[in-house]
């Protein structure tokens, strides 16, 4: 199964610190900030809780070419296709002590384009999640044609346009079906809403009351369990993931929610959006501690030769220490075929650990090391083969922060494709 998210992408940015005083001027907190952490947002952190459930996403959104575009681009996880917009929303959150003091948004601009190549991969796709976060990318006519022609499940923003006729699931929060459909009873609202949609189901998210379900007869009411949270950003955008992906996946609607809001509570239980921050290796961040060199180097290293070993010894040489990006099992199945990888994901992990000229390993769930390469920013990215550094995108992407492309010797006739070859 293949399933595309499509819909505005934003950069979220938390500025974290602590609160010991007040303005002297103002009766305002002022926040000694400590650190920083971006991540990807809107549709973007949909289309990576979908590629976290386990299943084939591409995300198909727009992006600015400034920096903050950039930024975004390099936390996104999955495979994306972008078009151009003027520039992307950024929500910048000052927290401390788990709790948000303010937020400071900077509003996107320009129509997002819709290019033709977008149109074919959201036709191509088994399943859609329309994310739409009212940035203009749903209003797009020739999208929203296609968008009829797909199964879809369809999470809507108060500035956004109505969700295309026939959506599998609509999935207003209770503020929004209000919003949208003037009635303040969940119920008559989702019933409203249906009607004049012309979706086959509205679902009316609560909060800690779980949802409600209206799919014609009398709606189904889904407790939640109770959790503690703190933040409850994204768990709309967790809800509506999994909603998506258990419809794809063949669930009934009401089988869908239940799990839906199981998992959104789950996720809300697991710190939210702040337990998902991928961290840095300890690794590496002690060694740019101490002023010392960082190398990356990626690949399957599906079943581990001496090819790999030398060239993971020649690469640890070059600096202080070496982390491997690895592509993750569903990355190995769209690079090699059916059938691959032979070791999976959690084995292949354990071995290269296991060696002396590794420090860490890092797995990445794109057909290429871009974005992860974005978030480690090593000094040195090594590849091994017969071709120069200017030869691999990568040696673009290093260029950024003043990295360098480093090439060791190519091994002929050392290659996982030739044992197996050898095996059959």
């Amino acid at each position: 199964m293949r399933m595309v998210v499509v819909g505005d992408a934003l950069l979220d940015v938390d500025v974290e610190g602590t609160v010991e005083r007040v303005c002297p001027d103002a009766p305002a907190p002022v926040l000694d900030v400590v650190g920083e952490h971006a991540r990807a947002g809107g549709a973007a952190l949909a289309a990576m809780m979908v590629a976290r459930d386990g299943v084939d996403v591409t995300l198909v959104s727009a992006l600015s070419c400034d920096e903050a575009g950039e930024r975004l681009r390099s936390l996104v996880e999955v495979p994306a296709l972008y078009g151009r917009t003027g520039a992307v929303p950024v929500k910048t959150r000052l927290r401390s002590g788990g709790t948000s003091l303010a937020r400071v948004d900077r509003a996107g601009s320009g129509t997002p384009e819709v290019t033709d190549d977008m149109l074919d991969v959201v036709l191509s796709a088994d399943f859609v999640l329309a994310s739409d976060y009212g940035r203009g990318l749903l209003r797009d006519e020739r999208l929203r044609s296609v968008l009829t022609r797909v199964p879809v499940v369809w999470d809507p923003h108060p500035r956004g346009p109505a969700p295309v006729p026939g959506a599998r699931l609509v999935t207003p929060n209770l503020a929004e079906a209000t919003a949208f459909s003037g009635l303040a009873a969940p119920d008559e609202a989702a019933r409203e809403l249906a009607a004049r949609w012309r979706a086959r189901a509205v679902v009316v998210t609560l909060g800690s009351r779980g949802a409600l379900l209206h799919c014609g007869g009398t709606p189904v009411a889904v407790p939640a369990p109770a959790v503690r949270a703190a933040d409850p950003c994204g768990a709309g955008d967790r809800f509506a993931a999994s909603a998506a992906v258990q419809l794809a996946g063949g669930a009934a609607p009401d089988d869908a929610v239940a799990r839906a809001v199981a998992d959104a509570a789950e996720f809300l239980a697991g710190g939210g959006v702040s337990g998902l921050r991928v961290p840095l290796p300890s690794t590496v961040e002690s060694v740019r501690r101490r002023g010392g060199k960082v190398v990356a180097t990626g690949g399957c290293f599906d079943v581990l030769h001496t090819g790999h070993v030398r060239m993971l010894a020649a690469a640890r040489a070059l600096g202080d220490c070496l982390v491997v990006c690895l592509n993750s099992d569903q990355s190995v199945r769209r690079l090699k075929g059916e059938g691959r990888p032979v070791n999976r994901e959690s084995e292949r992990v354990e071995v290269l650990r296991a060696l002396e000229s590794v420090d860490d390993v890092v797995v990445f769930g794109e057909d290429t090391p871009e974005n992860v390469l974005g978030r480690l920013r090593p000094d040195v990215w090594v590849k091994g083969g017969d071709y120069t550094a200017d030869q691999l995108p990568e040696t673009v992407v290093l260029r950024r922060w003043g990295g360098r492309t480093v090439v060791v010797p190519y091994h002929r006739g050392r290659s996982t494709t030739a044992i197996l070859s050898r095996r059959a």
